[in-house]
């Protein structure tokens, strides 16, 4: 009887999301994925990851409903393929496990239909079968009502009268594709597939660097030679550099907008050369035996010098980057480079222990991209159009009034609010009191699907507002 929580699901799947907004129906949506994966994967609901990717994503699913800007709902779909994924093997790495979600959300059932080693699908198959027969039993005579119906319409005026009188309005093709999108949809999630090999390498490969059987002292010698050369002189060379930024910065006051994004950006895209370059040069110089040359100090100690020298330029960068923000205010350009900053700083630190700790590549991918899913539901936790908003307008030395109006409509309320207290023109007012009528017929004319947390906000707002036709 599985298979009917399905079909229920495939049903309310349609019933939310059909000529719809996302709103309140994705968090609904991810409560039903939830419930539909534990019906038919119980077992895995008792390992910890399991529960604890459930409860993340379900997490998600509610700062949809609070936030409701895009990225919450980026950050929904993210963690919705991750449990799925989970479901599948929740001992693979996350990037495993969004490659499996993937796969199952998109050719899950045709897998488990078509996978001839597979003796617990063919079984289930089996189980499933008095359903399926019911199905044909219903809707073969369904399809040849419908068709000899049309025929004898043709054929007997009275019999035409009276079928014309039966209103067939309610039957909508669309909406019934769409029910077999949401059916199709159910069916591959809710047996989550693997995707071979990439699972089982993933589940074979350990974080931990070996000795090769090749270990040669002789070669290795020369490729410390080597790499001390370079890193020494690296090093060098970006100390030169973080010393002429310093004086640059401490000699040079920059009033104007244009010519500040000028030295953030440049900046960037040095850091961005720098780290990637940095990176690179140690995951090559550290990619095997020489992590186990006995005599490899001074390598090791350039190594961390130059991860360190990288870091202070990384502390330069997010100081004239704070500087821009505190001169010029919030965007979501500026927000993006301290992100950014943020996540270069973490790949440094685990290139760092996976120096340290003779650890491997996959080690780097593993943590890193753990991490960023992490970043990625953190920062969907905030509504950054009302943040930017409030910071430009209460702590910005400047701010550029258009550019908020242009945000989205996340920031409506506060504009409203506190347009009266602001030196901005009469047209800039007109502006903003336009979006704010705007976005108020908008909400309170949505359908319950597609509410958000500011929908009741805006009602209790105006409880009685009438619409304008």
């Amino acid at each position: 009887m599985k298979r009917i929580a399905i079909i229920i699901a495939s049903f309310l799947f349609s019933m939310l999301f059909f000529e719809k907004h996302i709103g309140l129906n994705l968090s609904l949506f991810s409560i039903i994925s939830v419930v539909l994966l534990y019906i038919y994967n119980p077992k895995q609901f008792r390992h910890k990851p399991t529960i604890l990717y459930a409860l993340v994503y379900l997490i998600t699913a509610a700062f949809v409903f609070v936030n409701h800007s895009v990225l919450s709902i980026i950050a929904n779909c993210a963690a919705f393929l991750n449990l799925i994924g989970v479901v599948s093997q929740n001992k693979t790495s996350i990037y495993v496990q969004w490659l499996n979600g993937i796969f199952s959300a998109i050719a899950g059932l045709l897998y488990r239909t078509f996978e001839k080693d597979s003796h617990k699908n063919t079984t289930h198959w089996k189980k499933d079968i008095d359903i399926l027969h019911l199905s044909k039993l219903i809707g073969i005579p369904l399809v040849f009502m419908v068709v000899f119906v049309l025929l004898y319409k043709n054929g007997n005026p009275i019999f035409e009268t009276l079928i014309s009188k039966i209103n067939f309005d309610f039957i909508n093709l669309q909406w019934l594709l769409f029910t077999v999108l949401g059916y199709f949809l159910f069916s591959n999630i809710s047996q989550p597939v693997v995707v071979e090999p990439a699972t089982s390498n993933d589940l074979n490969t350990p974080n931990h660097l070996f000795k090769s059987e090749h270990f040669s002292v002789d070669l290795l010698k020369k490729e410390q030679q080597i790499g001390i050369t370079l890193l020494g002189l690296l090093n060098l060379l970006l100390l030169l550099y973080i010393a002429t930024d310093i004086m640059f910065m401490v000699n040079t006051t920059t009033t104007a907008a244009s010519a500040m994004s000028n030295q953030v950006h440049n900046g960037i895209n040095t850091l961005i050369a720098s780290i990637v370059i940095a990176i690179v040069i140690i995951l090559f110089v550290f990619r095997g035996d020489l992590n186990f040359y006995k005599h490899n100090r001074h390598l090791r100690l350039l190594t961390y010098l130059w991860i360190a020298l990288n870091v202070v330029l990384i502390a330069l960068i997010a100081l004239k980057n704070q500087t821009y923000i505190t001169s010029f205010g919030l965007t979501y350009k500026r927000i993006g480079v301290h992100v950014y900053i943020l996540l270069t700083l973490v790949g440094l630190i685990t290139t760092f222990l996976k120096v340290m700790n003779i650890k491997n590549l996959a080690y780097l991918f593993r943590q890193n991209s753990k991490i960023a899913f992490i970043a990625l539901i953190i920062l969907s936790t905030i509504n950054w159009d009302y943040q930017i908003t409030k910071y430009n307008l209460t702590s910005a030395k400047e701010f550029d009034i258009d550019y908020l109006i242009r945000l989205s409509d996340r920031n409506t309320i506060l504009l409203y609010d506190i347009k009266e207290t602001l030196q901005i023109s009469q047209q800039h007012k007109n502006r903003i009191d336009t979006k704010y009528w705007l976005y108020i017929e908008d909400m309170l004319q949505s359908d319950w699907q597609e509410y958000a947390y500011e929908t009741f906000e805006i009602d209790n707002r105006h409880p009685s507002y009438e619409f304008t036709e």
